[in-house]
């Protein structure tokens, strides 16, 4: 399974692209997407639009993982996320992509092992799980670490579903936990 994780920002917006056969992971892909500053929001939303449409063109994965927003004390900051968050949400929908969302104490939960990991670590254990040649930038860190997440939290999540029609077996995941 081929898995896109973005990590979205309206100043830089994430991607990773991994593989997952079973529990082993191999790195496809990453970068990070630059949105001029300058430029009036409509025209900086696009650019994430355009170049997620690319990525996903280019790398052609079967499904997304995408972070969350957490409401911080900036309301202003909180909203332009989000927008940013519309337009890859967008870009994936655009694409015909299936989305899984994670919030990042869940990522960092299935990447470290502590939903409280400081940035670097997410790197160096990204760095480590993908076998990488040098440490990768935070954006994209960020956007693999998302993608690790759904690797191992996609294959419980379906046979969770799947185990949802008999009613012997009613459960969900809260958190990354079945209650």
């Amino acid at each position: 399974m081929r898995i896109l994780g973005i990590d979205p920002g309206l100043r830089r917006t994430g991607f990773g692209v991994i593989e997952a056969h079973g529990m082993r992971l191999s790195y496809i892909a990453s970068g990070t997407i630059v949105v001029p500053a300058g430029e009036p929001l409509a025209q900086r939303l696009k650019v994430i639009l355009d170049n997620l449409r690319e990525v996903v063109a280019s790398t052609r994965p079967d499904v997304s993982a995408l972070e969350k927003v957490f409401v911080n004390t900036n309301p202003s900051s909180t909203l332009l996320l989000g927008q940013a968050r519309g337009a890859a949400l967008c870009a994936l929908a655009d694409s015909e992509l299936l989305v899984h969302e994670y919030t990042a104490l869940q990522i960092k939960k299935a990447v470290v092992g502590n939903g409280h990991a400081a940035k670097e670590q997410v790197q160096k254990m990204v760095q480590q799980l993908l076998a990488l040649d040098g440490l990768p930038a935070a954006d994209s860190a960020d956007a693999l670490a998302c993608a690790i997440c759904h690797a191992h939290a996609g294959p419980l999540a379906q046979r969770l579903q799947r185990a949802g029609g008999d009613a012997t077996h009613r459960g969900r995941l809260r958190g990354g936990r079945f209650i």
